[in-house]
């Protein structure tokens, strides 16, 4: 950036973990220092008190889930039934980011639209008309997307008295200064070296900066910290489980977790990473974190002899001030099937049974929706939200779920297809509710699953570690039984009430894996899909009001704020993450066939035209000759699908996201080919350099097996030509 000036570089050690932190840049002369003090004073001017009393400003939207109550509800109600279908563009913006799926959700205060995309670039623009005011990159390296699970996402920025507080991809905490755009300070959060990620978005509470991270794939062990805003300096700490116990544990918190485990499990991570969710009551002064998975997923190699592996899949109640653990409440005890906690978190008062509770409500990943009262943890009630054969119910005396006996794969050493798989009933996409109808808003996925026990399991530095076989797993070429498995898969747009723990009304997509929710006092829903539909529907029935076509399939939550009289809905677009990239043939077929990253903004009697939709994906050209033995190509195969598949598609089939290895023009240069995965050619696109893992003769048997599936794709193609052709005759 012009004029950088580093002032220092301060290193601490903290926590067993090095933390630099790097302060901001010297203005280059006194006028752009004043120029910067002016904007400073009016910029991103947010604290405690404006955020607790963020309802008095319902035009602006000055955290993540708007409220500290994380309720993504908005009293603005300018836009309603009566008027909607006068709902038109205001303007848009175009990502300079590729093809990558996009998860953030736009701040706007005073006026001025701060959002990220992947990569965990930040932009800040005129929420009026979309005007760029300035952008910041953090220059995040290429092979750090090695480290992401489920794509280069980033899901948005705090704001604290001028600043804002970004996560990057490759675990610095970074603050801005919102009037320039320019760093003030960072910290490295995480080891250097490590697998660790953070695609979250940070909160701030009481001058504090809270941030997690993700890695449950790579054997991380999973914290949360708090920052001094001011200074970037770590305050606090807290792991979510247990280090080797013959080491202190950092917390009596943890001493008890420990009697939860078993085996040597601070070898492989223990995962529980807190990656996405957390929530603040300011009343109770009580911070509510939600946790990830075990790392490994399969229980029986990460804790053999069982446990209930204490705190993963858990809300945890901590105090802001200190990160002294308060309370938990374990969703999926022992979890074995990626089950993670980490969703969306909802405070609300509600009247139950005549009595009124302050509750704390998810519905993660298992398929269960839980009504929890926040200040002590108890289990209120819970409800299935979605079809569960691991589990029958939840054991309201215990608060634990009643598993089916075949549930345990690893334990059992039997594969067992789950429903959900490990991408959830419900996935990270926001959640919203409304206290006017009291329901809560969220998408569905429904999807099955086959976890087969990984029986060469060791623990990997650059493949997943999930202890669960993706080869044996892996999608049938057989057209006529993915055609069966494509039928079962769904998504659909939910209103729950949390009372009742019953479904009121759902709006069905073809596709699974869509967007988050938003609500808003003119008693509207709005929601985007994998098909690119950003749609309003009536909040108390679910009838469809409104929807445009955006080009590109959805996964962002919308946001809504007002700029003079004016209410605009606004919401990035972008297709991926988790699904987009793994699912291969599922996820192409899932979401529109153009992904152009932008965001839309939407106000009533706006006029502007929508944009041309982005490129549509190449045709798989003649792939080299199939001549390779079935031993080679079925070697290759394994390997593909342990190290290749989580981004290039499940068979070697890409939904578009990532290049398609199957048209690779370095297929038919094999030594080029071998270069690019092993010497990492192409790093600073994110291709990491997988030399130290594998050989030569290894990458020679995935180019093998990916030509095969070439080939084998290129035949299916023409017999659906042919009988296509037969039929018009």
């Amino acid at each position: 950036m012009r004029g950088l000036t580093i002032l220092a570089v301060v290193c601490v050690a903290a926590g067993g973990i090095a933390a630099c932190v790097r302060k901001g840049a010297e203005p280059e002369s006194a006028a752009e220092g004043a120029a910067q003090a002016a904007g400073a004073a009016v910029a991103a001017r947010v604290d405690d008190a404006r955020i607790r009393n963020a309802d008095r400003e319902s035009g602006n939207w000055m955290s993540y889930g708007r409220t500290y109550d994380e309720q993504r509800y908005s009293p603005l109600d300018r836009i309603g039934a009566a008027n909607i279908g006068t709902l038109g563009l205001a303007w848009y913006y175009d990502l300079d980011t590729a093809a990558r799926a996009q998860e953030s959700t736009p701040l706007v205060i005073d006026g001025v639209m701060y959002v990220t995309s992947a990569w965990s670039k930040v932009f800040a623009l005129d929420a009026a008309t979309g005007r760029e005011l300035w952008r910041y990159d953090p220059k995040v390296p290429g092979a750090a997307g090695i480290n992401a699970c489920c794509d280069v996402v980033n899901r948005g920025v705090a704001a604290w008295e001028g600043r804002l507080y970004l996560g990057t991809l490759d675990g610095r905490l970074v603050a801005i200064d919102a009037a320039t755009g320019k760093p003030a300070w960072e910290v490295m959060t995480v080891e250097p070296g490590s697998r660790y990620t953070i695609t979250g978005a940070p909160r701030v509470v009481k001058g504090k900066v809270i941030i997690g991270n993700g890695g449950g794939e790579m054997g991380v062990r999973g914290y949360v910290t708090a920052y001094d805003a001011k200074t970037g300096q770590q305050v606090w700490r807290f792991y979510t489980v247990p280090g080797e116990p013959s080491k202190p544990f950092e917390n009596p918190a943890l001493e008890m977790a420990a009697k939860t485990w078993k085996g040597e499990w601070w070898k492989l991570g223990g995962g529980g990473t807190v990656w996405d969710s957390m929530a603040y009551d300011p009343d109770l002064d009580l911070l509510y974190i939600g946790t990830g998975n075990g790392s490994p997923w399969n229980r029986a190699i990460r804790s053999p002899g069982g446990g209930d592996n204490l705190f993963i899949s858990s809300i945890v109640a901590l105090k802001p001030e200190s990160g002294e653990y308060v309370w938990h409440y374990q969703t999926t005890p022992g979890d074995t099937w990626d089950y993670t906690a980490a969703q969306h978190m909802i405070l609300a008062d509600l009247t139950i049974e005549g009595r009124a509770r302050k509750v704390i409500m998810q519905a993660p990943k298992n398929g269960f929706f839980y009504v929890l009262d926040r200040a002590t943890g108890e289990l209120i009630s819970a409800g299935a939200f979605a079809t569960t054969n691991w589990a029958k119910g939840i054991d309201m005396k215990t608060g634990r779920p009643i598993e089916t006996a075949e549930a345990r794969y690893g334990e059992i050493g039997r594969p067992f297809i789950a429903q959900p798989g490990p991408g959830g009933a419900h996935s990270w996409q926001p959640m919203s509710y409304s206290p006017r109808t009291g329901l809560v808003y969220f998408p569905v996925m429904e999807a099955v699953f086959p976890y087969f026990p990984d029986k060469d399991f060791r623990k990997r530095t650059l493949a997943w570690n999930t202890g669960v076989d993706f080869n044996a797993g892996s999608l049938p070429t057989d057209q006529g039984i993915l055609d069966q498995i494509k039928a079962g898969l769904k998504g659909h747009l939910v209103a729950w009430d949390p009372v009742g723990q019953r479904e009121v009304w759902r709006v069905q997509h073809e596709h699974p894996w869509n967007g988050g929710a938003l609500s808003t006092a003119g008693d509207v829903v709005f929601h985007g899909d994998a098909l690119g539909e950003f749609a309003a529907y009536d909040a108390r029935t679910g009838a469809k009001l409104w929807s445009v076509a955006t080009g590109t399939g959805i996964l962002a939550p919308p946001m809504t704020y007002l700029v003079g009289d004016e209410q605009y809905v606004a919401i990035e677009v972008g297709w991926g993450g988790a699904f987009g990239l793994a699912a291969g043939e599922l996820a192409r077929d899932a979401h529109i066939a153009t992904n152009a990253p932008r965001v839309f903004a939407f106000k009533l009697g706006g006029t502007a035209a929508m944009p041309p939709p982005g490129p549509p994906p190449r045709p798989i050209s003649e792939p080299p000759p199939d001549v390779a033995t079935a031993a080679t190509v079925e070697a290759g195969k394994a390997t593909y699908h342990r190290y290749c598949g989580t981004c290039h598609g499940d068979s070697a089939v890409s939904s578009g996201v990532l290049p398609d290895l199957r048209q690779s023009a370095y297929l038919s240069q094999p030594d080029t080919f071998t270069r690019l995965v092993r010497e990492g050619m192409l790093a600073d696109r994110g291709m990491f350099a997988f030399g130290p893992e594998l050989s030569a003769e290894d990458v020679a048997q995935i180019r093998a097996y990916v030509i095969h599936r070439a080939h084998e794709t290129k035949r299916a193609d023409a017999a659906v030509a042919e009988h296509s052709g037969a039929m018009q005759e």
